[in-house]
C-alpha cells in the first residue's frame, strides 16, 4: 500500500515538474480586419463599346472595344493578339487618354489602360473610332457601363470636339443592323449632299440634243437608313446619351 502512495506521489511531482518546463499552450483564433481607405482605387474597371467601321469592300462592319483600367505607372497596351493596329489608331488612342483625364481629373500616370480589339483591326483603321475610344476610356476610369443601344463614329481632338468622318451612312446601316436605336455624328454629318443625274433634251430641227446634268438633293441618314441620328460636336454632348 505504501509503494502505491510512493508511486502515486512521483507520477504528480514528475508531471508538476514537467509542467514547469513545458507550459499548456491553448490555441486562439485570431481575427485581422484589413483597413482599406476608400480612396484607394485596388480594382481592375473596364468598359465595352461597339465600334462601327467601314470593310475594305465598303460595307458597315461592327466589333467590340474594351478598355481596361488598372493600378499602374501610366502605361497605355494594347493587346495585339490576331489583329494589328494602325498608327493612327494608336494616335487616337493617346488622344483618347489626354481627353479622359482632362474630363475625369484623374491622374492617369497612376493608371494602366489596356486597349484590345476583337476583330481584324483593319476594320478600324484610321482615325474615325476616336471618339467612341475616348468614351470607352472615361467609362472604365469612372467604373461606368455604357449603354449598348447607342453607338457613335467620329475623330477625336485633343480639346475634346469630334470631328468629321467618312462612311456615315454604311456605319449608320452595320449600327441598326446589330439592334443599336441611337447613331451619334460629328456635327453637320446628320445628312449629306447627293447628286441625281437628270437629263434635258432639246430640239434643233431634225437634231436632238441631250445634255446630263447634276441637281443636288439633301438626305437624312436617319430617313435613309431608318436609325435615329444625333449630331455631336463634343465628346461630352455624346456621353449624355451613353450613360
Amino acid at each position: 500500500m505504501e509503494r502505491k502512495l510512493v508511486a502515486i506521489v512521483l507520477v504528480i511531482a514528475g508531471f508538476l515538474l514537467l509542467s514547469n518546463f513545458f507550459p499548456l499552450q491553448f490555441s486562439k483564433t485570431q481575427i485581422i480586419f484589413l483597413n482599406v481607405s476608400p480612396n484607394r482605387t485596388i480594382e481592375k474597371r473596364f468598359a465595352q463599346i461597339y465600334l462601327p467601321a467601314v470593310s475594305s469592300e465598303g460595307k458597315g462592319v461592327v466589333t467590340t472595344l474594351t478598355v481596361e483600367a488598372l493600378p499602374g505607372d501610366g502605361k497605355v497596351l494594347v493587346n495585339i493578339n490576331q489583329l494589328l493596329f494602325w498608327i493612327d489608331t494608336q494616335q487616337s488612342i493617346q488622344i483618347a487618354k489626354k481627353v479622359a483625364q482632362d474630363y475625369t481629373k484623374l491622374d492617369l500616370s497612376k493608371y494602366d489602360l489596356i486597349y484590345s480589339i476583337e476583330t481584324n483591326a483593319s476594320l478600324v483603321e484610321g482615325p474615325s473610332a476616336g471618339a467612341a475610344i475616348t468614351i470607352a476610356t472615361i467609362a472604365a476610369l469612372e467604373n461606368k457601363t455604357l449603354n449598348k443601344s447607342v453607338m457613335i463614329t467620329g475623330t477625336i481632338n485633343p480639346d475634346g470636339t469630334i470631328g468629321p468622318v467618312g462612311g456615315i451612312t454604311a456605319k449608320a446601316a452595320a449600327a441598326k443592323d446589330i439592334g443599336a436605336k441611337l447613331f451619334l455624328v460629328p456635327e453637320g454629318q446628320g445628312t449629306y449632299i447627293n447628286y441625281l443625274p437628270v437629263k434635258k433634251c432639246q430640239q434643233v430641227g431634225p437634231l436632238t440634243y441631250c445634255v446630263i446634268e447634276y441637281k443636288p438633293q439633301k438626305v437624312d441618314i436617319s430617313r435613309e437608313v431608318g436609325i435615329q441620328v444625333k449630331e455631336v460636336s463634343r465628346i461630352e454632348d455624346a456621353l449624355k446619351y451613353f450613360f
